[in-house]
């Protein structure tokens, strides 16, 4: 199992859970952490045990964005994993869910702040779940910066333009409940409960056959800048393959004789 000192990794049961580990700084990205998130989403999508990834931080915040007093010139933690970002210039990015979208759904649980670069990994998971005192925004303008992690490009199609552009030009806060209102997060918890929150629905995806779940997620980010026409298309593409698994004929014969299903892959 991969991990850092800044990306600590553990299993609970078919759910991979990520945790962002630097709470003195509120998990600012560092090299370390880089790396091990990397190596998460590498991890989660080689192993067919694991059904789902949640996404957390320590010390109750999520996510602060890149380390600016390194980037200000005081030096990046971590240098010795330099020789990755040597051999792979993309691994950065592929961490932040930039350049690489795991097959399997990934699940946000945010407490505390989420922002700058938080909340620009935030807009590559799937489901979101915060505390109600977490904190979001895309501070970049503020700072003389550009939020080069994809929001200008990700955030207009996840949220109305006119609270995306607000979000983007002002670089304001915003609680969870108003992140919750512009539709950027799904569920709004009491704090300190995320984490629990998102394991429930990790737990709920678990259930369900993990060739359909791939398959419908595929299907929704494949087809989301398609016309209509097209997108239907590309959906028999991932579709109606399902239909021949083994998974889609346990589902049926488990419904009939009402009990649980037992799915595995195939």
């Amino acid at each position: 199992m991969s991990g850092t000192e800044h990306l600590t990794v553990r299993r609970e049961g078919a759910t991979l859970v990520l945790t962002l580990d630097r709470p003195a700084a509120r998990n600012a990205l560092s090299l370390p952490m880089l790396v091990g998130l990397h190596d998460g989403w590498a991890e989660a999508d080689a192993d067919d045990s694991i059904r789902s990834v949640v996404l957390t931080g320590a010390g109750g915040a999520f996510c602060a964005g890149m380390d600016l007093k390194a980037l200000a010139g005081d030096g990046m933690a971590g240098e010795e994993y330099r020789d990755r970002l040597k051999a792979d210039p993309d691994l950065h990015w592929k961490a932040m869910l930039r350049h690489h979208r795991p097959r399997k759904p990934v699940i946000a649980a945010v407490e505390g702040h989420c922002v700058a670069g938080g909340t620009e990994i935030l807009q590559g998971t799937d489901i979101r779940v915060a505390g109600e005192s977490a904190v979001f925004g895309l501070f970049e303008v503020r700072r003389g910066l550009f939020p080069i992690g994809g929001s200008t490009v990700r955030l207009p199609r996840q949220i109305p333009r006119t609270h995306a552009l607000e979000m983007l030009l002002t670089g304001r806060p915003y609680s969870a409940r108003e992140a919750a209102a512009i539709g950027l997060i799904g569920h709004v918890v009491p704090d300190g409960t995320a984490l629990g929150r998102a394991l429930e629905i990790a737990d709920r995806v678990n259930a369900c056959a993990p060739l359909a779940v791939e398959a419908v997620k595929a299907s929704v980010y494949e087809t989301a800048e398609m016309t209509e026409t097209d997108g239907l298309a590309a959906e028999l593409t991932h579709g109606w393959p399902v239909f021949d698994t083994a998974d889609a004929k346990e589902g049926a014969r488990a419904f009939a004789e009402k009990r649980p299903p037992v799915y595995k892959r195939a």
